[in-house]
């Protein structure tokens, strides 16, 4: 078993009431950034433009811009979206951002990529949460041809462009990482209790299938599952796209069950809010004591799991030093 670890930055966009505390939030994160890349750490930023009540309490910070930020105090960790939503964006100016953000990192960006869920976000930017799929196809052609082609054109049903070239190019595409996965239904964010064939389909032209934490482990691996069915249904071998999932967590080592709980309560409304129940939040993402929270990791990794993005809940840099003492050693036995 051999699972790397890559961190979610905690670059939570917190409500802060001066100044001063806003510099030192942002002093802790680069101290976070350069911890991460110390412990061999990979570094993820996630994408949420707006709050999304109902299932956070807070917003993020802008992903590219903060992985711009990271890659300009790091020199091996890789740097990754999880999960940038693409309908949310202009495929050419994402191209654009994209070969910035290649150059400035000796080209270690991975392309973690998804749908979107939150349907204020796509009327904000005028588009629609029902072409979320479309678009999301549409835009991942048009950058796959922008970043390794000059002189691209591209028409397609949303987007299209004509004898565009984005200078410098890559000197190759970046990996594209999938997300998208069965959630509990929900009438007011489309999810659906399977996996469409379309979602299928764009996992399998991916590089990687990053899983979320949406429900349940038992969902989790159904889906994996899934992948692999569909997979070989198209010829390809089961493990053609690459395990991967992330999640958010709090480590409390030395403590039961219910006193980790306890501690983690507080964090988990923040983070989330409370318009979930805390069984519920328990059930979604990895919460409560250190055997616990291993053994879930370790039986995905016995599925096949090789890589995992773990989120703290806070930015305290000791739950880094946790990651690497208690879960990154049993992870890589």
């Amino acid at each position: 078993m051999a699972v790397k670890i890559g961190i979610w930055l905690p670059s939570y966009a917190w409500n802060v009431s001066s100044a001063e505390e806003r510099a030192q939030r942002v002093k802790r994160m680069k101290e976070y950034i350069q911890r991460c890349e110390d412990l061999g750490f990979d570094i993820w930023d996630i994408d949420h433009l707006l709050t999304a009540p109902g299932l956070y309490g807070n917003a993020w910070l802008e992903p590219m811009s903060v992985l711009t930020y990271a890659a300009a105090l790091t020199e091996k960790a890789m740097l990754g979206t999880g999960i940038l939503v693409l309908p949310l964006r202009n495929p050419v100016l994402l191209a654009k951002e994209i070969a910035t953000l290649a150059q400035l990192s000796n080209e270690r960006y991975l392309f973690g990529v998804g749908p979107g869920w939150d349907p204020k976000e796509f009327a904000s930017v005028g588009t629609h949460i029902s072409e979320r799929g479309r678009r999301t196809d549409e835009i991942i052609a048009a950058v796959r041809k922008l970043l390794t082609t000059k002189n691209a054109s591209f028409e397609g049903e949303f987007y299209s462009f004509d004898d565009v070239t984005i200078d410098p190019l890559p000197s190759r595409m970046p990996e594209v990482w999938v997300s998208g996965g069965s959630r509990v239904p929900d009438k007011n964010f489309h999810d659906r209790d399977f996996m469409p064939k379309s979602v299928l389909n764009r996992i399998a032209g991916a590089d990687a299938w990053l899983s979320r934490c949406s429900g349940t482990q038992d969902r989790l691996l159904r889906d994996w599952t899934t992948v692999g069915d569909h997979l070989e249904s198209l010829g390809k071998p089961r493990d053609a796209v690459r395990f991967a999932h992330c999640n958010f967590i709090h480590l409390s080592p030395g403590k039961t069950r219910s006193q980790a709980l306890e501690e983690q309560h507080e964090h988990a409304l923040r983070a989330f809010g409370t318009h979930r129940s805390y069984e519920h939040l328990q059930e979604c993402y990895l919460l409560g004591d250190t055997d616990h929270q291993l053994a879930r990791l370790s039986e995905l990794a016995e599925h096949g799991m090789d890589y995992v993005v773990l989120g703290p809940l806070t930015d305290d840099l000791d739950q880094l030093d946790h990651i690497a003492e208690h879960l990154q050693p049993e992870l890589n036995r």
